[in-house]
């Protein structure tokens, strides 16, 4: 139906996109390989039909990114064969639309591998898809234990909260699937969803940093100055971010390699930020007991807001984080899940 959709009304991003989808599943009951990647191909191509006719569903470019233009290989669920097989009779019964003997295939997937975070999560789908909705957060919380650092058994957790108008139950959900792959669109995109159904809008604090920082090359890094933070007459504590650019220059010429001397390269790190954030507020504090400070400028204030309440560092992590910073997200959430937690909750989904 879909691919005569296609011809009849090829502008159609949605058509294509759908098409796409259905593709990917159709590919998984061929029995052929080489028709299977075949159909692989021709489902990204169809999806990247859909991208450059402006379909941007989150879904959509997370597929392309992950479909490769060769159309990849088939999946391998497991080591073990019985379970792998078992995952590829739940995966067929699944594209029929048989959801309980994929829910059956899928639990003896995981019998064979308990390790098998996909085996779980798909279970947890399959009850979802039957009405099981206890059923189906017994096998999502059971994916968690497994990977708790994984976003997807989360995310899915959370949408029968969500079509039950559970609001709460809904967020606490997004939220772990979000600290758990910050950098991932799709759980970003959940979370997006429990905005709308709360008539919230998401929001990281306004910092605005006057100061930019080019990359390191040739041993060198520019600091480019905002012409108001020298103004001998300003009142409002904009001249503090003087500072940023000092502390970011000394970890690009030195300090970074003396704090990661195992690291060859040197990159923009959380450390790195946080000091120099740090050294803002501490500068602000200081021209305020100096009494130089008449009304401090609003993104100031939020960024000695944050400093104080000891939340700085996942405001850089979600707010502020670049391929360098990036890189320090998992150490830092094996002993901060809390205090990522806390700021989501009190800044990013707060609605204020």
């Amino acid at each position: 139906m879909l691919e005569k959709l296609t011809k009849s009304r090829p502008d159609d991003g949605i058509v294509m996109f759908s098409y796409g989808f259905a593709l990917l599943g159709h590919a998984k009951l061929l029995k052929d390989a080489n028709a299977r990647k075949k159909t692989r191909i021709d489902a990204r191509s169809s999806m990247i039909k859909a991208r450059d006719l402006g379909v941007t569903a989150p879904l959509l470019k997370s597929i392309l990114e992950r479909l490769p233009a060769d159309g990849g290989k088939d999946d391998i669920f497991s080591d073990n064969k019985v379970a792998d097989d078992a995952m590829r009779d739940g995966e067929m019964a699944y594209v029929r639309g048989d959801f309980r003997s994929a829910a059956a295939a899928y639990q003896r997937a995981l019998e064979a591998d308990p390790k098998l975070y996909e085996a779980a999560l798909f279970a947890g789908d399959m009850s979802f898809k039957l009405d099981l909705n206890n059923k189906a957060a017994e096998w999502y919380a059971r994916a968690v234990q497994i990977n708790p650092n994984r976003e997807t058994a989360y995310r899915y957790s959370a949408t029968p909260f969500l079509k039950q108008g559970k609001l709460e139950e809904a967020r606490q959900r997004y939220i772990d699937a979000v600290i758990a792959e910050p950098y991932n669109r799709l759980t970003w995109s959940g979370l997006g969803q429990w905005a709308d159904a709360a008539g919230v809008k998401l929001g990281q604090p306004r910092v605005e940093i006057p100061t930019s920082v080019t990359p390191l090359k040739d041993g060198n890094m520019t600091i480019k100055l905002d012409p108001k933070l020298t103004d001998a007459r300003d009142e409002s504590g904009l001249g503090s971010w003087i500072v940023y650019g000092i502390h970011r220059s000394a970890w690009a010429m030195s300090k970074f390699a003396e704090i990661y001397p195992n690291e060859k390269t040197y990159r923009h790190s959380l450390r790195e930020e946080l000091e120099a954030l740090n050294g803002v507020v501490e500068a602000v504090k200081q021209r305020e007991k100096d009494k130089q400070i008449k009304e401090l400028d609003p993104s100031l204030a939020n960024l000695v807001k944050l400093s104080d309440e000891g939340l700085l560092e996942p405001f850089i992590l979600f707010a502020l984080a670049d391929a360098g910073i990036s890189r320090d997200y998992d150490g830092y959430r094996k002993e901060n899940r809390e205090k990522l937690r806390r700021y989501l909750v009190q800044y990013v989904t707060a609605g204020k």
